[in-house]
Parts: C-alpha cells; structure tokens; sequence
C-alpha cells in the first residue's frame, strides 16, 4: 500500500510539473539524491540570487535538502528512480537540463523527444575515461571541467571515438569550494606528538575496494591498537552493495569507545576534525587534499576501472598521477605501519582546479547566458 502511495505521489508530482507554462520549467536540476546536492547547491543559489530565472529541482532523494529551498522562482519536485523518472526525462520539455549524473541515454534513463540541452556537472575530480563506463557523457552538450585534465580527457575521448565536440566550460568544483568555505569555522587543531590522531577511512567501492576486500578491518584492528580515534566512512554503493560487510566491521568495533561510523558522505564533520584519510581510489580523497590540505594514505588495490577501454585514451587518469604528491601508497600485503611514523609530502596546490572559491558564480554566468541564448533564438 505505501510503495503505491508513493507511486502515485511521484506520479503527481510530474504531472504537477509538466502542466506548468514552459515559461515557468526551462531551467531544471535534477539530483539523483542528498548526496549530489552538495555538487548542484551553488549553482542553484547563484542564479536564484543573481537573476529572475526560474528553477526547477527534481530529486530522487527523499531527504535531499534540495528539495527544502524555498524561493518565490523556485519549485521542487520528489520522483522516484524507476519509471516516473524514466518516463519524464523521455517526454520533459525544458531549455536546459543540469545534471550530475553519467550515463545519460546509454541504459534506462534516455534524453527527451525534445529538444534539450544537457548539462553535465562534475560530482567527483577523478578523471573521465577509467572510473566512468564507456561513452558516459557522449550524449551531453555541455561538460563542466573540474580542472585541466578534465578538458583534456573530454577532447581526446571525442577526437578518439569521432564524436562533435561539446561545449566545455571551466567551471572548478562546487564541494570543493564548500569544503574550503566550512574549513574556516573550524579552529585550528594543535596537534602534538602524543596527541592521538584521528583518522578518516573513506574508500571508493567495487569489489576490490577496501572495505569488500578484507582491508579495511584489518586497518581499524591496527588504528584502534596504536590509540588512534577511527571513523569509517563508507561510500554509499558499498552500503547498498555490501552491507554485510559494513555490518561485520561495526559489530566488532562498536563497543570501542575510538571507533565511530557516518553513512552520511554528504556531511563534512568528519573531514574537518580528523588528521589523516586513508583512501584507496575514491575521489573523496582529493577532495580532502586539495580542500583541507590534509595526507592521504592510499590503499594499493587495484584500481577501480569501469571502462576496460580506458587505455584507448592515452592519458593517465588524474587519480592515478596525483596519489605520490597528495599522500602516500601503501601495499595492502604489507599493512604494518604507524601513523605516527608517517612523513608525507603535501606540496600538490590547487593549480590543478578552476575557479577556486568561485565556482559557482562561473557556472551560474554560463547557465544564464545559456537560457537566455536559447528563449532568443
């Protein structure tokens, strides 16, 4: 009964949508949920507070704070991520449409029977052509750049594949810039040689990341034995994918008063008052660099591929270069070190991004000067 309430609610809130004047929907976001919001938030309250456009948000999250905005141009909308959603984005006539999610018109999710333009915004640094499946962002016009190698990437796949080239716009990176901006409520910590240090263990996902494998528990037995305080913070695919995993980590270590768990990789507590990540390959680790200048220990496993054809693209993936200049790489045969006897060169500066601190005020002239492109033409 409650999964058809909820279906007829998301049904609702579509036609809701769609019956408005096209006036009133030629700017859409759409979030997969709360966990993007933090990628999309700038952009939104940019515009909102720089021009009289009209928004409209559809989430797929119930608790996406996105979804609590309340502005006279500005309108949300609940969805669920099966057909509601795969049948709007097939029939939604909008100008633009932002998004961060990949993949657009390659399985369920398909471009619309109008003419939209599409709108990629980068939810993570890492680089486009080895995490992200083959042809992810073959079917978007616009692609937001993190940074230079995101152009580079972006080019090389389109003259590689024979595909047109798609406007690219040097935008930065939105959670960095939040990240940054949050870090200066935080005091300062004055960490000592015997002060215990906190570490943060957040790693990507798949089968050979460092919570599915084993990895991780054996780090927190060691962390917890040299009186370190741990916090574990898994990705959400590992939640969904291995829980069972997650939950035997959490039930051997939750009575000790050193270990501590956050589900919530949206939230940014625990990157402000731990000392140290330790990674392996997900992209939360340059996050953490690049925005708090912080070390990164990464686990060695193999690395996290999704496109077996990645090394058409004769570009080394970002992720890959930058791990020896934000942190240090540690075998997962060989686990046996100290955190306090780690010497780790962070000397890598944010050159590497656009628009630090401002990317949401270069997103938000694009879009606009995009929209209001589009209604004179």
């Amino acid at each position: 009964m409650l999964k058809f309430l909820h279906f007829f609610r998301h049904i609702k809130n579509v036609v809701t949508f769609m019956q408005q004047p096209k006036n009133y929907r030629r700017l859409v976001f759409y979030s997969e949920g709360k966990n993007y919001w933090p990628h999309l938030e700038g952009l939104v309250k940019e515009i909102l507070t720089t021009s009289d456009i009209l928004i409209n948000y559809i989430s797929s999250g119930e608790d996406d704070p996105g979804l609590s905005i309340k502005h006279p141009n500005y309108k949300s909308f609940k969805i669920d991520e099966g057909f509601v959603r795969n049948w709007l984005f097939e029939n939604i006539d909008t100008d633009v449409m932002i998004m961060t999610m990949p993949d657009l018109h390659q399985y369920q999710v398909k471009k619309s029977k109008h003419k939209v333009h599409y709108v990629y915004v980068q939810h993570s640094l890492v680089s486009l052509h080895m995490v992200y499946r083959s042809g992810a962002f073959d079917f978007y016009d616009t692609i937001f750049c993190a940074g230079p190698h995101h152009i580079k990437e972006v080019r090389a796949i389109e003259e590689k594949y024979k595909l047109p080239q798609k406007n690219i716009v040097e935008h930065g990176y939105g959670r960095l810039d939040s990240i940054i901006e949050e870090a200066r409520k935080y005091p300062a910590k004055k960490n000592t040689k015997n002060s215990r240090k906190h570490v943060l263990i957040a790693p990507s996902w798949g089968p050979n990341g460092t919570i599915e494998s084993g990895v991780a528990k054996k780090i927190i037995a060691q962390l917890l034995a040299q009186d370190c305080k741990v916090t574990l913070r898994p990705h959400p695919q590992t939640i969904k994918f291995a829980k069972n995993k997650v939950d035997d980590i959490i039930n051997n270590y939750k009575k000790n008063h050193l270990f501590s768990y956050e589900s919530n990789v949206a939230g940014q507590n625990s990157l402000h008052e731990s000392d140290i990540m330790i990674s392996d390959w997900s992209g939360a680790a340059l996050d953490y660099a690049f925005g708090l200048n912080k070390p990164v220990i990464f686990i060695d496993v193999p690395r996290k591929v999704n496109n077996p054809k990645y090394e058409e693209i004769a570009i080394e993936p970002f992720e890959v270069t930058i791990r020896e200049k934000i942190g240090k790489v540690i075998d997962p045969s060989n686990l046996t070190f100290s955190i306090d006897d780690m010497d780790i060169n962070r000397e890598e500066k944010l050159s590497n991004i656009f628009c630090v601190g401002r990317s949401s005020i270069s997103g938000a002239k694009y879009l606009k000067k995009l929209v209001d492109n589009i209604q004179e033409s």
